[in-house]
């Protein structure tokens, strides 16, 4: 589901524009004694020094007719390199595009995929020895959202000869999907680069989603025509089937596929991450099962597709499923040791932490020790056998860089400098000399550097953060964080916005924004704090009180108790810690007007507005809900049944935790928002709970953006929906001190 909060408040790392989420490549790419890094400057590839030296153009824009590159990646040997260029999206991103060879040698470059459509290929890689390259497309490809009407397989092309083979069949079906992934895949597991070479190029190995047996759901574009037509996707809700996964493995010298035998009955299971070994041809595979409590991890044979049993982890909500690391296609873990060991992320002691597993003996210890959670891991210093990550064991709105010593037997070290109290980010290099930083907090607005490692230093004097940062400006600042305890005893954390020149003596309305669900966390210590996109002013100007917290079930680092408490409660028990939050705040802050109480929130924070009005009648008086899952049984199966169990078993908790059931309680003023084209929540929520409000007469707003997305965003529609949202709210939540 989509994080709206990460919407508005992201920090866009300095380089990300042109190397993060693009296709290519995952990570920042550093010359081998990481001296400098390449990066993309006035559309010409450059490698930037860490030493203070000018920069080196290695490919000009002049030398390849000036086609914008969005994104590269360069052969293992850097003779070549694949330039990425008008891209289009898939789903979310923007994974479709064309694919070009520039050769440093020949000093010419060459179109991939000459016989297919414009702006079609997907995922393209050099493989090892650089004389092919492979990608994934259709047979006929089209540009935009994918739909379910053809099949996508993976294509080998040679470069001297510039021939293309289909290493892959669609076997007579329209909707097998080869080397990459469906909606739910992706948008739920993370998962859309599909394939992978081996080291020695002799295989690939990839994924295959069987869409054939999901379900189509169905948008219908009324506008474009003079007669509506349906768009089709293949998108598995609550209870029913899985997609079906399968991994197999193509020997390119023969051109056979090996399909990797994991147990269990087909479409009862799912595959998440795989990736090959080090310095072996085998694979190693994670499976979940459906209620994804159970992890198995197998060795894959790739040569007949035996499968074994290599370690697994159970836990009685969900097990979490992690990002794969840098540097490590595709994997949940991080090897180590040349391939003999691996670190992987876990929360069975009751945290998140590391720990340190050795293939051979099946045998592991804990790395990170201590009541924190490991926030994010970032790197392994091989040389030192140190471990970096972010986590922040004092104040769970804040992140900093953190190491220990990979042998279990370190003390925790604080990296980031103390002084930059907020939020920091890191893209650590391969060898962890160097990382690149980013830092903010709510009065800091993000400052960007390259430091060494492990004595943080900055390398650029005019990008040193320390003297660059005032923290002189947090006094004039109105925000400020709080904590909160709750009449259930649960403490919270978030941060509140005052009105600007507030009069002790008056009372001021207030507008609580809210997520609340697993996926997001709103209260973090981060640029953008406090501010308010969807309003057209200023609202502490204006006179309103802003506040956000969260409570149990968010990704707060506060263990694991905390986040999975909500586990078959969406609905429940993050509306009741919202609700009582409030009413701490009102304790907490006399000078709130509790007769004018609005809330909103997008996507899950649309859910949670719509349970706190219809729930909370007497707390919660106006809402402005975007997009949300009025009815859980609609939302897809990997995610709502990853925090609300399996519905043969849990069906009336779906039920219980539904704003739908709720809807005959609304007394306030309501407007929802959604979009027609929304292939994430799909619009047919706003229809069923607009029928359950009309059946109980009660009064509310509902405005639809035809064919419109999630984030309603396309043709200009939401400066639309920022002058709606004020107006609605300055109507029925009248602003100013009174």
């Amino acid at each position: 589901m989509i994080k709206q909060t990460q919407t508005i408040f992201s920090i866009i790392f300095f380089i990300s524009i042109n190397l993060f989420g693009r296709v290519l490549p995952s990570d920042v790419v550093w010359n081998e004694n990481e001296t400098g890094y390449y990066t993309i400057k006035d559309n010409s590839i450059v490698l930037v020094s860490t030493r203070g030296k000018e920069d080196k153009i290695i490919l000009s824009s002049s030398k390849i007719n000036n086609i914008k590159i969005e994104s590269f990646s360069f052969s293992p040997t850097k003779n070549k390199v694949l330039l990425f260029t008008k891209s289009v999206k898939v789903w979310r991103y923007n994974t479709k595009g064309d694919y070009w060879v520039y050769d440093f040698n020949k000093n010419e470059m060459q179109k991939l995929g000459r016989e297919m459509s414009s702006s079609s290929l997907m995922f393209a890689k050099f493989s090892p020895n650089e004389n092919f390259v492979a990608y994934v497309s259709k047979e006929k490809s089209e540009s935009g959202i994918r739909n379910s009407s053809t099949s996508v397989n993976i294509y080998l092309e040679d470069l001297e000869s510039r021939s293309v083979k289909k290493l892959t069949s669609s076997n007579g079906t329209k909707k097998l999907i080869n080397g990459t992934f469906d909606w739910v895949y992706e948008e739920e597991f993370g998962c859309r680069d599909g394939f992978i070479f081996n080291d020695d190029g002799s295989k690939i190995a990839f994924w295959q989603i069987d869409a054939n047996q999901v379900r189509d759901f169905y948008m219908i574009n009324n506008t474009d025509s003079i007669y509506s037509y349906t768009i089709p996707v293949e998108y598995p809700k609550v209870g029913e089937d899985l997609s079906p996964a399968r991994i197999g493995v193509i020997n390119l010298k023969n051109k056979k596929t090996t399909w990797m035998k994991v147990p269990g009955e087909e479409n009862k299971f799912y595959l998440p991450r795989m990736t090959w070994m080090p310095n072996r041809d085998d694979l190693m595979i994670q499976q979940l099962n459906r209620k994804q409590n159970h992890s198995k991890i197998y060795i894959a044979n790739t040569d007949n597709g035996d499968t074994e049993l290599l370690m697994e982890e159970q836990d009685e909500a969900w097990v979490d499923l992690r990002s794969s690391w840098p540097y490590q296609v595709q994997a949940g873990w991080k090897f180590i040791n040349h391939g003999k060991e691996f670190l992987y992320t876990t929360e069975k002691d009751g945290w998140s932490h590391i720990y340190r597993f050795d293939i051979n003996k099946k045998s592991e210890y804990l790395v990170t020790k201590g009541e924190y959670d490991v926030v994010k891991p970032l790197a392994y210093d091989e040389k030192n056998e140190d471990v970096y990550f972010i986590a922040s064991p004092e104040n769970p709105t804040e992140r900093y860089l953190y190491k220990t010593s990979a042998r279990g037997n370190g003390e925790l070290t604080k990296i980031s400098p103390a002084v930059l109290e907020g939020s920091h980010n890191y893209q650590i290099s391969t060898k962890a000399k160097y990382a690149f930083h980013s830092f903010s907090n709510y009065f800091t607005r993000p400052m960007q550097a390259i430091v060494s490692l492990p004595e943080h230093k900055f390398i650029n004097k005019d990008q040193n953060m320390i003297t660059k940062y005032n923290p002189q400006i947090k006094e004039e600042h109105p925000l400020e964080f709080f904590e909160i305890t709750t009449i259930d005893n649960v403490i919270m954390e978030g941060w509140i916005v005052k009105p600007k020149n507030l009069d002790p003596e008056k009372k001021y309305p207030v507008l609580f924004y809210f997520y609340s669900e697993p996926a997001g966390q709103t209260g973090v210590n981060r640029y953008g704090a406090g501010r308010n996109g969807l309003y057209d002013g200023d609202l502490g100007e204006d006179g309103y009180v802003y506040v956000t917290f969260d409570g149990r079930g968010t990704p707060s680092p506060k263990g694991r108790a905390w986040r999975k408490a909500i586990y078959r409660n969406i609905g429940r028990i993050n509306v009741r810690d919202m609700a009582m939050g409030a009413k701490a705040v009102f304790n907490k802050y006399d000078f709130i007007d509790t007769s004018r109480v609005a809330v909103h929130g997008w996507s899950g924070g649309g859910t949670a507005t719509l349970n706190c009005l219809f729930q909370y009648p007497e707390i919660f008086h106006t809402g402005i809900a975007v997009a949300a899952v009025a009815n859980q049984l609609t939302y897809d199966n990997i995610y709502q049944e990853r925090y609300m169990g399996d519905p043969k078993e849990s069906y009336q908790d779906y039920v219980d935790g539904s704003p739908i059931k709720y809807a005959k309680n609304l007394e306030g003023n309501l407007l929802y928002i959604h979009g027609t084209g929304d292939d994430n929540v799909h619009y047919q929520n706003a229809e069923m709970l607009a029928n359950e409000l009309i059946k109980h007469k009660k009064v509310f707003y509902m405005l639809s953006y035809p064919n419109r997305s999630h984030g309603i965003r396309e043709d200009g529609a939401y400066p639309h929906v920022r002058l709606m949202f004020t107006d609605f709210l300055r109507k029925n939540c009248p602003p100013g001190g009174r």
